[in-house]
């Protein structure tokens, strides 16, 4: 037992000040739990927008099976606003190796069209060197180009379908998605993306009689990448391949590679600056 010793005074005291002391702490209690519900009322009244909405909503309404319009893209603020988006990400803090790709798959896609609307283009040597090269970039807290960023940023991550998701603003090209890439369906995005493709008979054809497998310069340029992974270019393109039959006979590598020459022409309606 605790005991406490009060003069007469200071019982009295006590006596009259005990009431407003609690009451001073019964406000002081309730005005911060108050508070505290309120910001965290003002913190679930809405889900946070996902880092990749902006250009989400762009892909959705300008780009029509892999067709790109430029100049709607090019009118529209949220475009800016997602450039914005991508320089002040620092993509070291992402939380996973999954949110790494799907942000710097998106970046790749987003700086190849901002390319197209500042009047550059892979079209010709000299337009590679500068839309390639020469063009540089702040995203995900780094200077870029879109050469590093696919050599030096996406490659390292040991994910050969990329090949089938960023996109260089080209007819050859794969088709770029009516959609971001997110973290949550990035699996599902990119196996859609090896399975159209490289069945896709404007990329690559398969001769079953003479037994030439047609492919795009794209396994040609990242063969390592393919080959690393399923052993050869020719395997790879069995995993995705629809006919059983073709599957079978690229498996056992009974086909030749021709590499078909790449349509370095613009993927969708020029803006006023390519014109």
């Amino acid at each position: 037992m605790i005991c406490f010793a009060f003069s007469q005074a200071q019982a009295r005291a006590y006596r009259l000040c005990a009431p407003d002391l609690w009451l001073l702490i019964f406000f002081s209690v309730t005005a911060a739990l108050g508070a505290e519900q309120e910001k965290a009322a003002q913190n679930t009244s809405a889900p946070a927008q996902p880092l990749a909405q902006p250009f989400d909503d762009i892909l959705h309404r300008y780009v029509t099976d892999g067709q790109v319009n430029y100049p709607g893209i090019a009118a529209d603020p949220r475009f800016n606003t997602y450039l914005e988006q991508l320089k002040q990400t620092d993509a070291e803090t992402l939380p996973s190796r999954t949110d790494k790709l799907a942000f710097w798959i998106n970046a790749y896609n987003a700086l190849a069209i901002k390319g197209i609307l500042d009047g550059y283009s892979p079209s010709t040597f000299f337009g590679k060197v500068r839309f390639f090269y020469n063009n540089e970039y702040m995203a995900g807290s780094k200077h870029t180009n879109l050469y590093d960023l696919e050599h030096k940023i996406l490659i390292p991550l040991k994910e050969p379908r990329i090949h089938f998701s960023i996109v260089c603003a080209s007819k050859s090209c794969p088709k770029l998605r009516s959609e971001a890439y997110t973290a949550e369906r990035l699996e599902q995005q990119l196996e859609d993306n090896a399975r159209q493709f490289i069945n896709d008979k404007e990329r690559n054809r398969f001769d079953r009689q003479k037994k030439i497998a047609y492919l795009s310069e794209i396994f040609d340029w990242f063969e390592e990448d393919f080959s690393a992974h399923s052993g050869s270019v020719l395997k790879y393109a069995a995993r995705y391949a629809k006919d059983p039959e073709l599957a079978h006979e690229l498996e056992a590598g009974s086909y030749i590679i021709k590499y078909l020459t790449y349509d370095w022409s613009l993927n969708g309606t020029p803006s006023k600056a390519n014109e």
